[in-house]
């Protein structure tokens, strides 16, 4: 979409608590960090501490109870269209409208995302070198596999150019060739001046893509780690002893 954003912040968040319940403990607290311009920032966790909260807070699905957000200076609760235009998001369990074919859904989110006939033409060639899903886009969604719903996820999530690329999980299911491209054009986009915010449990991924990584424990941030200014310092580096051993500390 061509956005630029304020002093190069793409993210910006603050304070994050949520809590599911009057009378259950936060799901996430105290939750700080920010995603710049050509930036790929990496939530890392076991399952259920907390890092799919944290998403949908930021992608606007769930009402939070303390702290902010802003996509580019726009804040979530205050301006949520203009923030959520400029985002693109593929959550965990690659939800997607079962009844039509890959083609009317990538259709259906350029319309949602005002993107013009031309330009989606060009942008869905693109997309197809990465993703290869080949005549199959023509096919009704409720026939594909769990890998071809994410891939048409993320080409859906791609159509508009958003300038961040929210990702939930997003190499659980493909297949080696794909998760090789997928990551290629992570770094890529990150180039062009977006930002990306994924979340995993790969840390060899998380550690050769990613410039920055905040772990989460817990709901809480226990730890914020610039992977580059590491990488230089000791290019042999063992990212995966280093979290384990934060993980394992109570």
């Amino acid at each position: 979409m061509g956005n630029s954003c304020v002093a190069n912040a793409v993210v910006k968040v603050e304070g994050l608590a949520k809590k599911y319940s009057k009378k259950a403990d936060y799901a996430i607290s105290n939750i700080s960090f920010t995603c710049n311009e050509g930036e790929i920032v990496g939530l890392l966790g076991h399952n259920g501490a907390g890092k799919s909260t944290t998403l949908r807070c930021l992608e606007g699905m769930l009402p939070f109870d303390k702290g902010s957000i802003s996509i580019c200076g726009k804040d979530i609760v205050k301006e949520p269209v203009a923030a959520k235009s400029m985002m693109g998001f593929v959550t965990d369990d690659h939800a997607v409208f079962v009844k039509m074919t890959g083609l009317q859904y990538i259709d259906f989110m350029a319309d949602i995302y005002k993107v013009s006939a031309k330009v989606r033409k060009e942008r869905l060639e693109e997309l197809e070198k990465v993703f290869c899903l080949g005549d199959s886009i023509q096919n009704v969604i409720g026939s594909y596999s769990h890998g071809m719903r994410q891939k048409i996820c993320m080409m859906g999530s791609l159509i508009h150019s958003p300038k961040l690329w929210i990702l939930d999980e997003p190499m659980t299911g493909l297949d080696p060739r794909t998760m090789r491209a997928v990551q290629e054009y992570m770094l890529a986009y990150a180039r062009k001046g977006n930002g990306i915010l994924f979340s995993s449990h790969a840390l060899t991924t998380v550690a050769k893509i990613c410039d920055r990584v905040v772990l989460i424990r817990k709901g809480r941030q226990v730890l914020e780690v610039n992977v580059r200014e590491v990488m230089q310092q000791d290019p042999h580096f063992d990212f995966e002893e280093y979290f384990l051993s934060h993980e394992r500390q109570d």
